[in-house]
């Protein structure tokens, strides 16, 4: 019977009125929340399935390190399926902090971006940019939508809920 530890939740973030800091606001909110969710999470149980299709809390944040840098750093990645599962010398910690410092390159990339409506930069131009808004909205859906996954498989392994 898992453990059931209770997090204090976190309301949505109270940001300024403009469309851009809407949008960072609640995509910083949720990565901060999916990052805390796994930090912390015991081994095996972090890495093991908790559904049929091998989701795991562990894979799901390695999968959103490789999303954070296709989206904003421009890296292509040619393998999606594979980036749902960490490495097994990877620890908990170590994924974590990639994941944040992933974070902090895509923030220093968003600071430059004051048009929602122009590409994103990109250091090859050789691959078509989504807008700063397009992306901002994608991240939001991907990141959030796995959150509530995260959610799920931290409660199976150990009970703790909360944001």
């Amino acid at each position: 019977m898992p453990n059931t530890t209770r997090r204090r939740d976190t309301p949505p973030p109270r940001t300024a009125n403009s469309e851009i800091e809407v949008l960072r606001g609640f995509l910083d909110y949720l990565r901060t929340s999916i990052a805390a969710k796994v930090d912390g999470a015991p081994e095996p149980q972090v890495r093991t399935a908790g559904v049929p299709s091998g989701t795991n809390l562990l894979g799901l944040l390695n999968h959103l390190t490789f999303v954070e840098r296709a989206m904003f750093l421009g890296d292509e990645v040619t393998n999606w399926k594979a980036t749902f599962k960490a490495a097994p010398t990877d620890s908990v910690a170590d994924v974590v902090a990639r994941y944040r410092e992933v974070v902090q390159r895509a923030n220093t990339v968003l600071d430059t971006c004051t048009d929602l409506g122009a590409p994103l930069p990109r250091p090859q131009q050789d691959r078509a940019a989504p807008s700063v808004r397009w992306a901002l909205t994608h991240m939001i859906e991907e990141t959030g939508r796995h959150a509530g996954h995260a959610d799920i498989l931290r409660e199976l392994i150990d009970g703790s809920t909360g944001r």
